[in-house]
This record gives structure tokens, sequence and C-alpha cells, in this order.
């Protein structure tokens, strides 16, 4: 079996949804640092809009894309990897893919429970996913920034076995 027998790739749609969210997700992310230090003032308001939009917007694109992923399988993990390496590979896709759900519903409901509305792209107002409440709202912000750490760990991960694949294995 040559080295090229793995290499069959992702759909155009697959990769597109992949950078897209990619995309967001950082772009988010960054938003979500800078914004918490500001003081209060019209543009911290808009930061948190945009940063809540692009929650949104993330958990939709997800749901594309897991409903693209179980109708188009995706190539097989290159042949030379390990079990152990191919165990850790879907473990870490797994979570990547929950943690793309758990942030924005931590955020929604962080931001149901502090009492402010989520209306996304400012036209579409959301339900509250949880009553007022302080305490909860404190322990969903800490949720928040921590799964957003654990995110961020991830996508380190991600990063450095995606470029180990194509600078090392080829």
């Amino acid at each position: 079996m040559s080295n090229t027998a793995w290499t069959a790739p992702y759909t155009r749609t697959a990769k597109s949804l992949h950078w897209i969210m990619a995309v967001i997700i950082l772009d988010v992310m960054v938003m979500g640092f800078y914004m918490q230090d500001l003081p209060l003032s019209p543009e911290k308001l808009q930061l948190y809009s945009w940063h809540k939009w692009g929650g949104v917007s993330v958990m939709l694109l997800l749901l594309i894309r897991v409903s693209w992923r179980l109708t188009h399988r995706p190539p097989a993990l290159p042949w030379m990897m390990s079990r152990m390496q191919q165990t850790v590979a879907h473990i870490g896709h797994l979570a990547l893919y929950g943690l793309m759900v758990a942030i924005p519903l931590s955020g929604w409901m962080m931001s149901s429970a502090k009492g402010f509305p989520v209306v996304f792209w400012g036209v579409l107002p959301l339900p509250d996913l949880v009553g007022k409440n302080e305490d909860l709202a404190h322990f969903l912000k800490e949720t928040h920034e921590l799964l957003a750490y654990g995110l961020l760990g991830l996508i380190a991960l991600h990063i450095a076995g995606a470029l180990k694949h194509h600078m090392i294995d080829k």
C-alpha cells in the first residue's frame, strides 16, 4: 500500500464548513478575551452582541456540519497512524464538537441568567434558556471561560496534529 492510499480528500463542502467555523471560532474567542476587561461602553455592548451572534452561528453551522458528515463519510485516517493515535484523534474530534455546542450554550444560558437576551443578528430574539439568577450567572460565566480555555488547548493540539501529518508524515 502506498503512502498516498489514504489521501482521498474531504469534500469541498466539508472543507468550507471547517474553515468558516474555524475563522468564526477564533474571531469569537479573540473578541471574548478582549472584551471581558473593557469598561462598560457602547463598544463593549456591541462586541458582546457580535460575540453572541458568532456563538449562535457556530452552533447552527455545527448542525449543518454534523448533518453533512453523517451523510458524507470522511476519508479514512492515515494508514500509518497507530490504533492509539486513531483513538486519540477520534476522541479529540468528539471533544471539539462537544465544546462547539457546550460553549455557546453556556454563554447563552449565562446571558439569560444575567437578564440579557440573545438577539441573533440583532433581529431574532432567542428564548431565555434559564431564569434570571445571579449565582447561576456567575457559575455559568466561570464554566463558559473554562470551556473556552479547554477549546483553545484542543485547537492547539488539533493544529499540531495537522502540521505533524502534513510536514512529517507527508
